[in-house]
Parts: structure tokens; C-alpha cells; sequence
């Protein structure tokens, strides 16, 4: 498997970062998922624009994105441009004190493929008790700090959920643990707004700008009691939710959902960076 890494395509086996790492040590890094299909990344552009803004809004130096999508193609052409893979782009404040100050160093910069999900026809979703703080430091920020996500998508398997759900301080609704939430309220199509703390998903945005929808604040019980609803991600693309919490809804997927995912699908296929 080849891995990229700080400029240079080497073997899995060759591949070694820091045990001083700030991204290991403490998780201090920024990352993206990046679909890949037919051999090409979807939608490229946005994700490296995300990731930049992350690296921003973290305090790390800019990261080159230019260097990451030469690297990224080197990296596909060097594992034989998978049809169907995952790639992972990860960056790092690098070598650094055992402690939360940061060392000044040399960001480090990884890149890996791994295989895509074949996600369910529909989900159910579990709400957990922990929210999100829209107001905090990394709140909107797609940083490699995860343990909350891991704890939560555990707690939501527990009681046989595939993804778990946050609310944010307020009792709104905010998003999953690697997804973006719409709810049909009202007749309306309704995502929470960025300002609710939820990650500024790519396929969210996509999907707002070819399909529509409404960002506002929503309350977290709204979503049991939707007509519909589903999940958007970079991997799901549009996945309609069966059940919140147990409570199966009315049509998994329902109308609404069925079309925003033909939409999606039929403009996703007409390029590959859009």
C-alpha cells in the first residue's frame, strides 16, 4: 500500500511519523475524506478549500494546497487509480513539545487510500447525550480531535444505531458524527444553519445549491418528528434516516429525499470537481 507523506510516495512500510507529533500527542491537525470514484477525487477544489479554512481557523500555518493535489494525484496513480476508494488527507502542526504548546515546526502533511463503504439503503440515528458547543474553539472545524465523535458513534451502536446525532448548548439540532442532517418541517426542507456549530459539510453545500433547502435553527426533537429525513456525507452522498431514536418515520426514503438524491447523483455525474 503506498502511502504520501510530507512530499515523497513511499511503501506503507516505509512511511513513519514523530512519537512527538502534535496530531498523535494531542490532535492537533485538520483533515479531509475525499470520495474517489472512476480513479479521480470527487470534488477536490471544495474539500482543500475546507481544509485550508480549517488549518485557519485552528491557528496552523497554511498548508499548501497546490503540493496536496499534485500529491494526491501521485498517490492515485501510484495504487493503480482505484475505481471506488477513500482518501484520507491529513495535516498536522508536526514535531512539538509532550504538551498542548505547539513546537514551530515543519507542518506534517499525510495522505492515504482506503476502501469506500457501501452504505445502507436507509439508517437509523440515535441522539446522544453529550452536545456540541457551537461557541467553542474547534466548534465548525473539521479537526483530527474525534474522540467525541468515536465515544458518540459508539453510544448510537449500542442502541443500534449507525450514526449518532448531537444537539448543540441551545437544544438544537446540529449534526452526526461524520454527516450533515436535513428534516422535511412543514413541507419545507430544513438543515441547521453553520452558526448551529455543525461542520460545513461539502455534500451539504452541494446539495444546497443543486436541490434547495432552508438552513435555520431547528429544535433536536424536531427530527423524530419529521415526515422525512436524511444525512448527507461525502461517502453517503444522500441517505435517507428510518428511525430517530427508535421512532420509525413515515417514508425512509420519502419524496423529498428520493429527488434530492436523484438531483445529487445526475449533477455529481457531470464532473468530477464541481
Amino acid at each position: 500500500m503506498a502511502i504520501w507523506l510530507n512530499g515523497a510516495v513511499l511503501d506503507n512500510a516505509q512511511a513513519r511519523i514523530s512519537v512527538f507529533d502534535h496530531g498523535l500527542t494531542v490532535g492537533d491537525g485538520v483533515f479531509e475524506t475525499v470520495k474517489v470514484t472512476g480513479g479521480a477525487p470527487f470534488a477536490l477544489t471544495r474539500h482543500l478549500e475546507r481544509l485550508g479554512a480549517s488549518a485557519a481557523a485552528l491557528g496552523l500555518p497554511a498548508p499548501d494546497l497546490s503540493l496536496i493535489a499534485r500529491g494526491s494525484a501521485e498517490l492515485l496513480a501510484a495504487s493503480g487509480s482505484p475505481d471506488r476508494a477513500r482518501l484520507r488527507i491529513t495535516v498536522t502542526s508536526g514535531d512539538s513539545p509532550l504538551g498542548s504548546e505547539r513546537g514551530g515546526g515543519p507542518l506534517t502533511i499525510v495522505m492515504a487510500l482506503g476502501g469506500l463503504k457501501d452504505w445502507a439503503a436507509s439508517c437509523d440515528v440515535v441522539t446522544v447525550p453529550w452536545p456540541r458547543n457551537e461557541r467553542g474553539a474547534v466548534a465548525g472545524i473539521k479537526t483530527t480531535s474525534y474522540a467525541e465523535n468515536v465515544r458518540a458513534l459508539a453510544y448510537a451502536a449500542e442502541r443500534g444505531g449507525s450514526e449518532a446525532i448531537f444537539a448543540n448548548t441551545q437544544g438544537n439540532l446540529c449534526e452526526g458524527t461524520g454527516s450533515n442532517v436535513f428534516l422535511v418541517v412543514g413541507g419545507e426542507l430544513v438543515t441547521p444553519p453553520l452558526s448551529s456549530g455543525c461542520l460545513a459539510g461539502v455534500t451539504r453545500g452541494l446539495l444546497l445549491e443543486w436541490f434547495g433547502g432552508i438552513e435555520r435553527d431547528v429544535a433536536a426533537a424536531a427530527l423524530a418528528a419529521a415526515s422525512e429525513a436524511f444525512l448527507t456525507s461525502t461517502t453517503r452522498d444522500v441517505q435517507p434516516i428510518r428511525a430517530v431514536d427508535g421512532v420509525v418515520l413515515p417514508a425512509a426514503p420519502g419524496p423529498v429525499t428520493g429527488k434530492a438524491a436523484q438531483v445529487f447523483a445526475a449533477r455529481a455525474a457531470t464532473s468530477p470537481d464541481p
